[in-house]
Parts: structure tokens; sequence; C-alpha cells
């Protein structure tokens, strides 16, 4: 129960549970100043709801998560997490972890102050993310790093710089959920220099991408610091990525931007373009009328404003000119017929002369590519 031991009490009962528990934390609101843990599989925690049970670490001593979990089979549910020093809540090195009906939100908005994600598996597989509200965050409202077969679904995440971000994962299915009034709706990103590279197979379709008109609030050096207010999906340097049956509407910047990794880097390991891309059967409302930031002007001084509904840079490596680009590797854009398009044409960098183009179709292939298997998990399956 809330009250002045409730941190201690809190913390004991995570350290204390056994395999096939279920920690249930009663209706209130606890103000805490220690992060909790839990490192024992098989346990479930539990609220009263998200708007009943409220964590609170406004006092947070430290800068660490509000709650960390490094164990398998763990489900975490029915509470909010609020005004986290660090992260919200974080899974590192789970197996079948699920986060479902949680609540985590920086109550005084948005800041560079805040924490950087607020439902946040890195190096976990299983992963279930369903019911979840993220508000605030500095970096991504939920973001899965590094991680494996993914679920994230009928969510809802605003006013954080990047809503929804999966980064160098694999085999991902991102659907109904909600990205709006963020600086960037959803991210697939794939980055140099991590353990886990070549992030593929993410499937991102039936969400509601919507008004993300937040400035950017990222703190100076982050990545997400590139991505432009009013972005809607951005898609950087992953491979087999399908968006479709999305709801794009007054995503100010462009609603779907495909790109390469912009920065030098050292990583032999690391491929910087996008490949096999297909984006189709999406819903266009207005867009691209205020395109914001380096990357905004760098796209509207190329395609005018408004900035059309699709957007890819046209960055690939200069071999791949010589044979051109297996039919794997292309970007496939299959939509209506009054959806906007722009292949800016930045080759290689802009190594060849602006001018320089293979005589083939610059508008994005028509076709289509083989979509991933559905993800399907564990947890799902009442294993």
């Amino acid at each position: 129960m809330p009250g002045p031991n409730a941190n201690e009490e809190l913390i004991e009962a995570l350290i204390l549970a056994e395999p096939g528990d279920t920690v249930t934390i009663a209706a209130g609101r606890y103000d805490l100043v220690d992060g909790l843990s839990l490192d024992v599989d098989e346990v479930t925690v539990r609220g009263e709801g998200a708007d009943r049970t409220v964590l609170s670490f406004k006092g947070q001593a430290g800068a660490g998560e509000g709650l960390l979990v490094t164990s398998d089979r763990v489900v975490l549910e029915d509470f909010a997490v609020e005004d986290t020093k660090g992260d919200g809540v974080k899974s590192k090195g789970s197996d079948q972890i699920t986060f479902r009906n949680l609540r985590v939100e920086w109550t005084g908005g948005p800041k560079p102050e805040n924490g950087a994600y607020g439902v946040y598996p890195v190096s976990s597989s299983n992963v279930l993310i369903e019911g979840v509200t993220v508000r605030g965050a500095s970096d991504a409202g939920i973001y899965v790093g590094q991680s494996e077969d993914i679920i994230v679904r009928n969510s809802v995440a605003e006013y954080n710089v990047a809503g929804i971000e999966i980064e160098n994962s694999y085999r991902a299915d991102v659907y109904a959920n909600t990205a709006r009034h963020n600086t960037g709706g959803i991210l697939i990103f794939d980055l140099p220099n991590l353990p886990v590279q070549g992030g593929h197979d993410i499937r991102v379709f039936d969400n509601d991408v919507m008004d993300n008109d937040t400035p950017n609030f990222a703190p100076e050096g982050n990545i997400v610091g590139i991505v432009p207010k009013g972005m809607g999906v951005m898609v950087m340097a992953n491979r087999n990525v399908h968006v479709f049956g999305n709801r794009f509407d007054r995503n100010g910047t462009t609603h779907v931007l495909i790109a390469a990794y912009p920065n030098d880097y050292e990583d032999d390991a690391y491929m910087f373009v996008p490949r096999g891309v297909y984006v189709h059967g999406n819903t266009y409302g207005e867009g691209g009328g205020e395109p914001d930031g380096e990357v905004g002007k760098i796209i509207s001084d190329v395609s005018g404003t408004p900035v059309p509904d699709i957007v890819w840079d046209g960055v690939t490596r200069i071999p791949e000119y010589f044979s051109w680009v297996s039919a794997a590797d292309r970007i496939y854009i299959d939509e209506a017929d009054d959806t906007t398009f722009a292949n800016l044409k930045m080759i290689s960098q802009m190594l060849l002369p602006w001018g320089w183009w293979p005589d083939k179709d610059i508008a994005g292939y028509k076709g289509s590519l083989p979509e991933p298997e559905p993800v399907t998990l564990p947890q799902d399956k009442g294993v």
C-alpha cells in the first residue's frame, strides 16, 4: 500500500518473488525515490489500472530506470510509471516479456531533461507491447532495440520525440497503434557500432500516424535529433520493411521517408542504405506543408512544398548502379494514383554528378516484395 515504507516494500516484494508469483500493487499513488528491479523468472507484476496504481519517481535520487527487468517470462501490467530520471520501464536480456496496459509519462510535458525511453525492451526476445500509452520521452516513447520477434499493438505514443521506434531488430509487427503529436510517429532504424546489426523483416500496418507536430526536444547528440517535426514513418538503413494499410494525416514534413544513415561511421559490418522497402495500400491526408529543420529543407529544396507524401533520398552504393539493384533490395511504391512521390536522387552521397542516373524507372518500382511472415509469440499462444 502507499505510505512512507512503500519503496522498501516494493523492492522487497520483487526480490523475494518466486517463479509463478504475482506481485500485486494496490491502487494508490506511490512516491518513490529508488528504482525497482526484478530478476526472477515467471513473475507477473500487476497493478489495479494505469490510472489507479501510479508509481511516481519525481523524487528519484538516481538517474536509473523506474523498473528494470532482467528475467524471462515476465508480465508487467495495469500500472503507471511517472517522471523517472532515466528510462521508464526497461527489460534487458529478457525472453517472453510482456508490457500490457501500462502508462509511462513525464507529467511536465516534452522536455530534454525527461528520460530517454518510456517502454524500453533491449536485447530481448519474444516481446509483446500492447495497450501501452507513453508521453514525453526525450528519445522514443516505445523503443525496441537489438531484439527479435516483437509485437507492438493497440498502443498510443504522443508528445515524444519518436513515438514508436524499432532499432537494429529482427522480425517485428507494429500495428493498430496511434502515433500522434510526436516529432516523428514511427521510426524503423538500423545504426552502426551496435552488437546487433542488420535489422530486417519489419511490418508497419494499420496504424494512425497523424498530427506529429511536436518540436524536436532530444538532447544534443542523440540520433533522433535529426528527425524533423512533422515526420510520419521514417525507414533508415533497414531491410525488408513493409509499410501498408496505415492512415497518414497532417504530418508537416512528410508522411513517409525512406533514407540512408546520414553520418560518418567506422564499422565494416554496417550497411547504410535501406533495402527491400515496400510501401503500399496506405491512405494519405494533408501533409508536407511545413517541412522542418535541416532534413525538411533538404527535401523541400528538391521536391518543393508541399513535400510529396512519400520521399526516398535515392542514396545507394555506387557499385549497385553498374549491375543495378537486385529485385529484393529495391524500393517499391504501389499506392493510389493521387499519391505523390519524390526521389531526391542523392546518389552515393552526391559522389556522382547530380544529373547522372541509369536509364531506369526512378519513381519507385511497381510490383511487390514477399511479405515477412507474421510474428507469433509464445505468450500470445498461452505458452
